[in-house]
């Protein structure tokens, strides 16, 4: 798990057969700290063997356009707080943050602990275990989970529907 850029060029993904949220021998999928995307088929558990394929990908910013931590905490802006409690499994959370002041939700594994607790795609990263991270990068507040207890909680402001 190396360091990326949150500019890094998007590379092409290839569809994993068997996918999805069963499990009965399909493809499993968990997002790395780094933005990455990993799928490993077989076991679960990443081998040399033929029986394992590795897909990787490293997605483009799913923001619509810019959004500053001034914007989200303006009064009578279109964004509203939710607060969520995810417990972490084995592989970790099933989410990846990117950006820098604020963060936001760059994906969610579909199967994961994450989405499991409702957290979304474009939601922006309040707080962690009520510490306050605004004003802090995604790599900083990727750490502040890592290093973390296995169960956070955390606050995100989303955009409301209009």
């Amino acid at each position: 798990m190396g360091p990326r850029t949150a500019v890094a060029p998007s590379k092409d993904v290839k569809p994993v057969p068997g996918g999805g949220c069963g499990g009965q021998g399909g493809a499993r999928l968990r997002s790395s700290s780094d933005g990455s995307r990993y799928s490993w088929r077989g076991t679960g558990i990443p081998s040399s063997s033929s029986s394992s394929s590795l897909v990787l990908s490293n997605p483009k910013s799913v923001l619509k356009r810019p959004v500053s931590t001034e914007e989200l905490q303006r009064p009578g802006s279109p964004y509203i707080k939710k607060t969520f409690t995810i417990v972490g499994d084995a592989v970790g959370w099933g989410f990846v943050i990117r950006g820098n002041r604020p963060c936001h939700i760059q994906a969610v594994e579909p199967c994961g602990p994450a989405a499991a607790a409702g957290i979304k795609v474009r939601q922006f990263v309040v707080s962690v275990n009520s510490v306050n991270v605004l004003n802090l990068d995604y790599r900083t507040v990727s750490h502040l989970i890592l290093r973390g207890p296995r169960t956070i909680v955390m606050e995100v402001m989303e955009e409301t529907e209009q």
